[in-house]
Order: structure tokens, then sequence, then C-alpha cells
């Protein structure tokens, strides 16, 4: 009979334990003005990586650095790339340490794709961002109009090139 009794009493309580997590409000990781998403593969030039900063700060906005990796078509698309995450981690990590030394929170993380362009794809289905800025160096012409063709939200294009021009 105790061993009923302290079935139905942590069932109880388990219930209960559950309602009280439903009541509670769900808040954001970050309470800011949204997401900024600057996605590249290979190293990120840092003229962009300080224009995407700026905007991110002005708008109080989450810098999201998404490393784009590509898996070739002899591997299954969810199979470890030890060799381009061994590259992206590092590239990740400097991108995060110049956001976070401007006060700009980051969200780093690795987005697979069969392409540059499906990796992206695949990341604007699950999530939404304010803005893209997207690094002309590491897209080809043809990504980088279908970049600006199937953006989801404002998109930048940055070149290097354009520091010269601003200076």
């Amino acid at each position: 009979m105790t061993i009923g009794l302290i079935v139905v009493a942590l069932a109880a309580a388990v219930g209960v334990g559950a309602a009280a997590t439903r009541l509670r409000p769900q808040r954001p990781a970050y309470e800011g003005n949204g997401r900024i998403l600057v996605p590249f593969s290979g190293a990120l030039d840092p003229f962009v990586l300080d224009a995407a900063i700026r905007i991110a700060r002005a708008q109080e906005a989450v810098l999201v650095a998404a490393y784009l990796l590509v898996v070739p078509l002899q591997y299954a698309e969810d199979s470890p790339q030890r060799e381009q995450v061994e590259v992206a981690l590092p590239l990740l990590e400097a991108v995060e340490l110049a956001a976070l030394r401007a006060g700009v929170p980051v969200d780093a993380r690795i987005e697979k794709g069969r392409s540059l362009t499906h990796a992206l794809r695949r990341l604007w289905e699950v999530e939404r961002f304010e803005r893209i800025v997207a690094p002309a160096p590491g897209f080809t012409p043809k990504e980088l109009a279908w970049i600006l063709t199937h953006a989801p939200t404002e998109t930048i294009v940055l070149s290097p090139a354009s520091a010269a021009v601003a200076a």
C-alpha cells in the first residue's frame, strides 16, 4: 500500500511541476532588435566583419555568424566533416571575440549543405533574420545573385574593395 501511495504522490508532483513549467512565460535568449546574419565560408574579411558588428550594435541586434560548410555528394549529408569543422571553429571564435569586444551578442554556428546556397536556404527555413550581411569574397557572382534574389529579408553584399572607396 505504501508503494502505491508513493507512486501516486510522485505522479501528482510530476504533474504539478509540468503544469507550472507550461504556465511560466518563455523568454527569448536575448531581447534585442533582431538578428543580423553574416554567412561565410573561409576567412571573413575584417572590413565585412567590422561593418556587420557596427550594424548589429546600432540596431542592438544579435550577430549570427554562420560558417557555411559544403558536404560533398560522396558523403551523407549529416556526415561529420572534421577537417572543415577544424577550419571553421577558429574562424567562428575570432568573429565571436571581435563582436563581444564591441559589446555585440553573438550566435555562432556551422550550417551544412550540398552547396553554399543550399546551406543558406536551410538556415533561412528555420530562422528569421532582420538583415543579412553577405561578404562578396567567398561567394561566386552566381551565388551572390541567388542570395540577392532569394533572401527573405534586406540583404547587403559587401566587398573589401569598398573600404578604399569609403576612405
